[in-house]
Parts: structure tokens; sequence; C-alpha cells
């Protein structure tokens, strides 16, 4: 409810504004067009901003470009929340890494996860990197990203394995993978850091939201049922809680670190408000390995979650009118 009237009463002043610029016309000349335009945002990010998944929603964009930004992702639900106010450039992608923002092209898969699913329209042409969706005018940028940089759908692909393997006994995956850790957070920082430059470098006026990851997986892994494919399929519960405290805090701890060094870039997290939503809870905002009846989510923010990424996204960007 808070929430709702901090909202509420930034929209008002912004509506405020507008209106007190353009009602006098007489005085108001150029600088009221100039007061009643869009402030421009740009959505950059991997598959936890653009969608992805069935159960965020319908890919909207004709013909596909192998992104797979869906119509209840964040960045379009913030669109319908507060339209006239932003104008919105969502060139988020599935699968990207910081590379394919800052400066690398990336060739999109769709939903193309073969041997699991086969996607008609594969291969896709390549997309240019998503920072050249930012420009001088560029007002405000979110970007969330890092998950891929990290690897950690290839820690859940691994970790399955290994968990089938060892029948759900032990950490296997944290034996076989632990040392690396470090290592590639150190790269994930490294790379938001140039991330970060090179946006400010080409939207010198833009403020930079860094959208941290929800929880995933609950602090309590006694929730998760081992060999269920709707929640972690075979990963064991010691891997889950390293998973959890070794992998994917220390990721929002890196994306945080990395926006404080940055004037113009803040943090928004997403962690503390989904804790009690995870894979494994009851009322889950993050889909497991498979969404019921069949279909594929490989661990993805569902609508719900989506809207609790709006909520928070959305009041950030509201503050960049104060």
């Amino acid at each position: 409810m808070t929430r709702f009237r901090a909202r509420l009463a930034l929209l008002c002043s912004a509506a405020a504004l507008a209106a007190g610029a353009v009602v006098p016309a007489q005085f108001g000349g150029a600088q009221s067009s100039a007061a009643a335009e869009e402030h421009q945002w740009v959505a950059l990010g991997d598959s936890y901003t653009a969608g992805v998944i069935q159960a965020a929603g319908n890919t909207f964009e004709v013909p596909r470009d192998g992104c797979e930004r869906t119509d209840r992702s964040y960045p379009q639900v913030i669109d319908r929340d507060l339209y006239g106010l932003f104008e919105l450039t969502n060139v988020s992608c599935g699968a990207a890494t910081i590379a394919n923002v800052t400066d690398t092209p990336q060739h999109p898969i769709g939903r193309h996860l073969p041997p699991f699913s086969e996607d008609p329209d594969y291969p896709f042409p390549a997309v240019p990197p998503q920072s050249e969706a930012v420009g001088p005018d560029t007002d405000v940028i979110t970007v969330g990203v890092g998950g891929n940089t990290l690897g950690f759908d290839d820690f859940i692909t691994k970790c399955m394995q290994l968990g089938g393997e060892n029948d759900g006994k032990g950490t296997p995956c944290k034996d076989a993978l632990g040392a690396d850790v470090p290592e590639r957070l150190k790269t994930v920082r490294h790379e938001y850091d140039r991330m970060l430059t090179v946006l400010h470098e080409r939207a010198p006026k833009a403020k930079i939201l860094a959208v941290g990851y929800p929880t995933v997986i609950p602090r309590d892994t006694a929730k998760c049922s081992f060999g269920d494919l709707t929640q972690f399929g075979t990963i064991t519960s010691g891997d889950l809680a390293w998973l959890r405290a070794d992998v994917l805090e220390p990721l929002n701890k890196t994306i945080d670190d990395s926006t404080g060094t940055q004037d113009a870039a803040g943090y928004v997290d997403l962690y503390t408000s989904s804790r009690d939503h995870s894979v494994c809870d009851d009322s889950k905002w993050v889909e497991g390995v498979v969404t019921l009846p069949d279909q594929l989510s490989f661990v993805h923010p569902n609508a719900l979650g989506h809207r609790n990424a709006a909520d928070h996204v959305e009041e950030a960007l509201l503050n960049t009118l104060t």
C-alpha cells in the first residue's frame, strides 16, 4: 500500500508539472511542448527481463527475432502502467550476456533447445549489441543481466546431471564447480563495470537502473522435492543451498557493488521482496525446470514474478523524475 501511494503521488506530481507547463500557452511557447514529451526509457537485459517462457505471457513481435520478449514481462507491464509517461524501447533478449548488452552482437535462440524443444523459425539473424539502442536523448536505462555471463544455466544443467548420478546425495555439483565460482564472479564484475561505462558514454544524461535477480532457491531447501521437474529436478538439497548462498546471492551483490561505483547508476533489489516466492514455494514467482502440463521453463520468472519486478522497477523509474 505504501508503494502504491508513493507511485500515485509521483504520477500526480508528474502530471501536474506537465499540465502546468502546457496550460499557459502564451508564456510556455516551445518549452511547453518539450515538457510534455515522454521520457525516453530503454530496457536492456536477458531472459529475466525479456520474459521468454509462456508463463510470462505471449511473444508479441512480428516477425519474431528470437529474443522472445513477452507481453507480461516487467518492461511491458510498466509500459502499460505508466502509459504516456515513458516511451519504452525494449531490446532485452533471452540468453543475453553482459557482452551482448555492451558491444557483442547476439544470435538469439528463440525456443530452440534441443533435445527438449525445436523452434521452427530457428536460426534467427543476429541482433546488434543492446547498447546501440541508447543515445544522447535517453533519459533512463534499465538493465538486468549477468546470469548468463556467470553461467547459471550451465550450473542448473550440470547440477541436475550430477545430482541424478549421485541419487540426490551430497554436494556433487559444488564439489565439481565450486572452485570456479570466484573467478566467474570476477568476470561478471569486470564486464559489468565496462558495460556501465559504455552505457554512460552513449547516454550521458541517463540514469541507469541495474535490476537484480529474484529469489530462486528458498533458504530452507527442504521445501524442494528431489526429482520434481516443476522444481529443480535432480539437483541435491546440498547443491541447492550452495547455489543460493555461493552463486546467486553473490551475483546480486556483485551487481549492486558495481553500480555503487557510478554516480548515475542505482540498484533495484528484487531478491528481498521475492524471498517467500521461490521455485519451491507454494506461491511461486519463478517456475522450475518445467511448467505443467508440458512447457519448458528452465527456472524463469512467471507473470507474478514479473509483476513484482514491475512494482519495484516502476518505483525506481518514477524516482528518476523527482
